[in-house]
């Protein structure tokens, strides 16, 4: 029955009655849930796999929320991390950002947010983990060793870059929007567009023999970018 869930997620919340409301709005909405009250029980689920995401409080017992970012992320356990905190001080979220974690909410948050977030980051890690060969002229990309070659020499992508092209490529023969692409690879909700164009303008650079008249990385007008490639499962 799991299958049919939304996605599962893994609670690391001490507080019971904090656990079981967060657990009725999540079941409700169609995710999967286990919890787990403390530290290590939670390093020791969610290494052993299976979750699309980590809700993490920082305050567990045991062992605190950043020891279990920084144990996860040691292991090469790639879950994605959503802290839900009551520590609201800039210094807790840079800490909690740099140890591993993907994202940072301060309690009380707004129900539909906290799903709104939810819903992105799982969609988000889904399609980061997309495998696949892929090759349009003289370029060759490998997305399950993160390796791009032109003319069988490296090109060197930056972390963005790559993040970028992985989209592109998951959605590939459609035109993408400038603000779909800021809220997918960047988690941004309004920033200045210039950021992608900057970005598709590198990738241009790299990849395309004439960057200004690309013939892979296009523009679609008054709709986005698009790549047209063929791909190997």
């Amino acid at each position: 029955m799991e299958d049919f869930f939304q996605g599962r997620i893994l609670l690391a919340e001490d507080d019971p009655h904090l656990a079981g409301v967060l657990t009725d709005l999540l079941l409700n909405c169609g995710y999967w849930v286990m919890r787990a009250s403390d530290g290590v029980d939670a390093v020791e689920q969610a290494t052993g796999g299976g979750f699309d995401l980590l809700l993490l409080d920082l305050s567990l017992p045991r062992q605190d929320g950043f020891a279990v970012c920084e144990q996860l992320r040691a292991r090469g356990v790639n879950v994605p991390i959503l802290v839900l905190t009551g520590w609201a001080d800039m210094r807790h979220r840079v800490d909690s950002l740099r140890l591993g974690a993907d994202d940072y909410m301060t309690k009380p948050y707004e129900p539909e947010e906290l799903l709104a977030r939810i819903q992105a980051m799982i969609r988000r890690a889904r399609w980061v983990s997309m495998g696949g060969s892929y090759h349009f002229g003289e370029i060759e990309i490998d997305l399950l060793r993160a390796r791009v070659t032109k003319n069988q020499a490296p090109v060197e992508l930056t972390a963005k870059e790559l993040l970028l092209l992985q989209y592109l490529l998951a959605r590939r023969g459609c035109a993408i929007s400038r603000s779909e692409l800021l809220a997918e690879v960047w988690g941004y909700r309004s920033a200045s567009t210039r950021t992608v164009d900057v970005h598709v303008a590198n990738l241009r650079r790299k990849l395309e023999d004439r960057p200004a008249e690309p013939a892979w990385i296009v523009t679609v007008p008054r709709a986005g970018y698009m790549i047209r490639v063929h791909g190997n499962a």
